[in-house]
C-alpha cells in the first residue's frame, strides 16, 4: 500500500526567548468594522453580523437569537431580522452587553492532557491557558471543535463565528488529517474495512483516504476524514477490535502544527486566514 504523507504547513518565527511567535502587522489593526464601513459611530452593519464579530456565534445563529428576543438594541429588544446598527449602539445578547472586536486566529499545537474548551469546572488545564495574552485580548476566543484530552495536534482559536460554524459544519466537508498508532498490527482488510465505512452508535463513519505511514509498520495509520464526531477515530477503530494508544490530528484545513511545539501557539498569516474563509466560501 502506498505509503501514506501528510502536508507540510506555514512557518512560525521564533522570538528571542525561542517560544513560538505571536505575528503581527498592520493588517490585523483594521477595524471590526472592516469592508469599507467606518467605526465612526454613523456607519451600520447588520445586527446579526455584528453578533457574530463580537464572537457570540453564527450569523445563521444570531438569527435564531434575534427571532427568540433574546437581543436587545440600546434597551429594548429587536426580533426583526435585517435590522442595522451601529458601532455606537449598545447590544446586549441573553442580558450581556457586546461589542464587535477584531477577529483573532490563533494555531494552537495541543499536548495531552489538556481539555479543549474555555473552561473547566475540574480545574483541568485549559488549551486557553496555553496562549499567553491578555485576558482582555483572549475574551470571546474559543476553540474550534473538540480535541479529546489524550489527542494531540493542530487545533484553531478563534473569535470569528461565521468561519468557526461553517468549518465544524459536515456541509463544507473540512478535511482532518490525523496520525494513528495502534496497540496491535492492524490487518489491509481492517483499513479497507474503515475505508467502506463502520457502524457506530450515531451512524456509519467511513475514512475518506486511508493507508500505512511507514510500511511494513502495520502499527502506524494515517487517515482523513471530513466529520467531525465525538471522539470518532477511536470509535472507528475500536469498531474493528483496536486500541489506539496515540493519536494526533496532523492537519486541520490545510494548517499544521510545523514549526510550532507542543504546547505553542501563534498567530495565523493573513494568507492562511484568506485560504480558510475561501474553503468555506466565506469572503
Amino acid at each position: 500500500m502506498a505509503r501514506f504523507k501528510s502536508p507540510s504547513g506555514g512557518r512560525a518565527s521564533p522570538n528571542k526567548d525561542g517560544s513560538e511567535n505571536v505575528r503581527t502587522d498592520r493588517h490585523r489593526e483594521r477595524s471590526a468594522f472592516r469592508g469599507g464601513e467606518a467605526a465612526d459611530g454613523t456607519a451600520s452593519i447588520r445586527l446579526n453580523k455584528y453578533i457574530a464579530r463580537s464572537g457570540v456565534c453564527s450569523r445563521r445563529k444570531a438569527d435564531d437569537l434575534i427571532s427568540q428576543g433574546r437581543v436587545k438594541v440600546n434597551g429594548e429588544i429587536v426580533i426583526e431580522l435585517g435590522t442595522r446598527v451601529k458601532v455606537s449602539d449598545e447590544v446586549e445578547v441573553s442580558g450581556r452587553s457586546i461589542s464587535p472586536r477584531r477577529h483573532a486566529y490563533i494555531l494552537v499545537h495541543k499536548p495531552k492532557n489538556t481539555i479543549t474548551t474555555t473552561d473547566d469546572p475540574h480545574d483541568r488545564e485549559t488549551v486557553m491557558e496555553l496562549i499567553a495574552l491578555p485576558e482582555r485580548e483572549k475574551s470571546g476566543l474559543f476553540p474550534v471543535g473538540r480535541l479529546d484530552r489524550e489527542t494531540t495536534g493542530v487545533l484553531l482559536v478563534t473569535n470569528d463565528g461565521d468561519l468557526a460554524h461553517r468549518l465544524m459544519h459536515p456541509g463544507y466537508e473540512v478535511n482532518k488529517l490525523y496520525r494513528v498508532r495502534t496497540k496491535k498490527s492492524v490487518k489491509p482488510h481492517q483499513l479497507d474495512e474503515l475505508r467502506r465505512g463502520v457502524m457506530l452508535d450515531d451512524g456509519i463513519a467511513a475514512a475518506d483516504k486511508i493507508a500505512y505511514i511507514a510500511p511494513p509498520d502495520h502499527r502506524e495509520i494515517g487517515l482523513s476524514i471530513h466529520e467531525g464526531r465525538n471522539r470518532q477515530i477511536r470509535r472507528m477503530f475500536d469498531a474493528i477490535g483496536h486500541e489506539i494508544v496515540a493519536l494526533e490530528r496532523v492537519n486541520y484545513a490545510g494548517l499544521t502544527t510545523s514549526d510550532v511545539r507542543p504546547g505553542k501557539w501563534r498567530r495565523l498569516t493573513d494568507h492562511e486566514v484568506r485560504q480558510l474563509r475561501r474553503q468555506v466560501k466565506l469572503n
